[in-house]
């Protein structure tokens, strides 16, 4: 992996991977339940034993599912963050799967989009959304991908607060956007840009409304989305869009600096 400087104040750290495999739909993100493993890719998921074995799959059609972005387990569902990419103005769904079948069970649109939703991570019982702006495709007039944004969601999926990500962040994901997003075990929120092979670790400030950059990770993955293994807290899959492969790789437990 290629040395990249560090996030403010830390040494670079090196998130070496576990578990590796093939998945065909690895495109756009991946999603764990501790038991089995799902690759997402635009209309399709695919559903994964941990040794890399198929065992389910949902097929959509494009029309109806253009742009499945990533995914987590919440409640015995596997939910989506859904959105209508390239096309504007923003329109986001949260899509929500059978985690054994992979059946359809329903569909949620948001109320507002101050964005493009790429990704949605559950904490203390509330939802936190990324939502993306773009530099030329699938952006809008007078916005570029500083304007992508962190916001918390209350029960009915609309914004209650909003948190622009640091300067440092938004040079390193430049020129594309926030592609994912999962709250660590240990209370900081790690984000992936599109293409570059980095985690950011991020924490809500207790005031303010710009995210603290605390920690960069290089990884062996070039985005997009992530997910932590709700098993294994510490282990974070990601996806390889290039080899279509979903990786696991561990935080270490003195990651956390305070």
């Amino acid at each position: 992996m290629p040395l990249l400087a560090a996030g403010p104040g830390d040494n670079p750290r090196y998130l070496v991977p576990e578990r590796r495999f093939v998945a065909p739909e690895a495109r756009q993100g991946v999603a764990s339940s501790g038991e089995a493993i799902y690759a997402i890719d635009n209309s399709n998921i695919g559903k994964y034993a941990p040794d890399g074995a198929r065992i389910a799959a949902f097929a959509g059609d494009p029309e109806a599912f253009p742009h499945l972005n990533s995914c987590t387990l919440a409640e015995r569902e596997l939910v989506c963050a859904a959105s209508n990419y390239p096309a504007t103005p923003h329109r986001g769904t949260i899509e929500f799967f059978d985690p054994e079948t992979l059946a359809h069970l329903r569909s949620v649109a948001l109320p507002d989009n101050p964005g493009s939703l790429t990704a949605l991570t559950r904490r203390d019982g509330r939802w936190w959304a990324v939502f993306a702006h773009y530099d030329g495709k699938g952006g809008v007039p007078g916005r570029d991908h500083r304007a992508t944004m962190l916001a918390e969601l209350n029960a009915q999926f609309r914004a209650v607060r909003r948190f622009a990500f640091p300067q440092s962040v938004l040079d390193r994901i430049s020129p594309r956007s926030v592609s994912g997003a999962a709250w660590g075990a240990d209370g900081r929120l790690y984000v992936s840009g599109h293409d570059k092979p980095e985690v950011y670790a991020m924490t809500v400030p207790p005031e303010g409304d710009v995210l603290r950059h605390e920690e960069t990770y290089a990884v062996a993955s070039f985005g997009q989305a992530i997910d932590f293994d709700p098993h294994d807290p510490a282990l974070l899959w990601s996806i390889d869009r290039d080899s279509r492969s979903v990786i696991a790789s561990r935080i270490p437990a003195s990651g956390v600096q305070r």
